[in-house]
């Protein structure tokens, strides 16, 4: 357990101080009885302590310190299954994507149909961002914080070549570290976990429901690897990819550095990639088919810890030590302690 606001702890200092203040007060009490009533009210006061005079105290006292506890604001740790897919957008950002076949620009078509993508996320997929050109980074680590991943989308350009490949397996080991993130417990001396060396066995192609890769891009690759090679890997792996065809197969030219472009959309590779990972292709003016994607996601159940807030259960279960403490004295001695 740890406690949001530790230095209220220091509250508990005044918990012994009250009952120490309570027993000076008690003692003064008695002894005013006794001279007023004798040695033998006296006597008969010290004969009925027992634990009608002890238990509503020790009610109060234990009360006065749980709610000192809460004051801190403890909080705990638990782990709790959770059902839950991932989706991760694909980008391509290269400097055909800057091309206005598609207005304005395919790339901005591109972070339109990603955003209304976005919009319709359901509570239970989280959505991570890859931006790739001539190299693939991970610029969003799956989350269902939609305002996150709205704003990661909003700041990509085009910029450089193209390597599909490196996107397609950039969004692969994006997948693989939110599914099995890597171990917090940094200081730890226990020895590391020996790394695999074998390759994973194949999978059919299509059958690792909770995940996919929905990889927007004109489809134009001028960088190796071979973008084939990914899809296989993405197949073997079982997740499907789901191709989004921005541009139209006419093109259009770009002036880039001082010479003259053409780029067109691509689409026999794209439903190439699509077809081997058990996938499907879109073009641009069909992504609101999108959407279909999270009805065919199959989400999985994993454990994942939640920090809780506990001051209420502290608070709640000292206000109940107090009130039963307070009654019991009432019932029992006719006054609170």
């Amino acid at each position: 357990m740890t406690f949001a606001w530790p230095p209220m702890l220091l509250a508990l200092v005044l918990v012994p101080l009250g009952v120490w203040a309570l027993r000076v007060i008690g003692q003064r009490r008695r002894s005013i009885f006794a001279r007023r009533a004798g040695a033998g009210f006296a006597a008969g006061m010290a004969s009925s302590a027992g634990p009608r005079t002890w238990v509503p105290a020790a009610l109060l006292v234990l009360g006065l310190t749980v709610l000192a506890v809460a004051l801190a604001r403890p909080q705990g740790v638990v782990s709790l299954p959770r059902q839950e897919g991932i989706v991760i957008l694909t980008f391509d950002v290269s400097g055909s994507m800057a091309a206005d076949d598609l207005k304005p620009t395919r790339m901005e078509a591109a972070k339109a149909a990603a955003r209304a993508f976005v919009d319709r996320q359901p509570s239970s997929v989280l959505v991570g961002v890859v931006a790739f050109s001539d190299s693939g980074i991970t610029v969003q680590a799956p989350t269902s914080d939609q305002a996150a991943v709205e704003a990661t989308i909003n700041r990509l350009t085009p910029t450089r070549g193209t390597a599909l490949a490196t996107g397609i397996r950039a969004s692969l080991d994006t997948i693989a570290k939110a599914e099995n993130p890597p171990p917090t417990n940094y200081y730890s001396n226990r020895s590391a976990a020996p790394s695999p060396t074998a390759t994973p066995a194949p999978v059919p192609p299509g059958s690792h429901r909770s995940a996919a890769i929905v990889l927007l891009t004109d489809g134009e690759n001028n960088e190796n690897p071979d973008p084939s090679v990914a899809a296989a890997d993405a197949a073997n792996a079982g997740i499907r990819i789901f191709a989004v065809g921005i541009g139209s197969p006419e093109g259009a030219t770009l002036d880039i550095n001082g010479f003259r472009v053409h780029t067109q959309l691509d689409e026999p590779a794209l439903q190439q990639i699509a077809d081997v990972t058990g996938g499907a292709y879109y073009h641009a003016a069909d992504a609101g088919q999108l959407y279909a994607i999270y009805d065919q996601l199959d989400p999985r159940l994993s454990i994942q810890p939640q920090t809780l807030e506990l001051t209420p259960l502290f608070a709640g279960a000292g206000l109940l030590l107090l009130v039963f403490g307070g009654v019991l004295s009432l019932l029992w001695l006719g006054r609170l302690p």
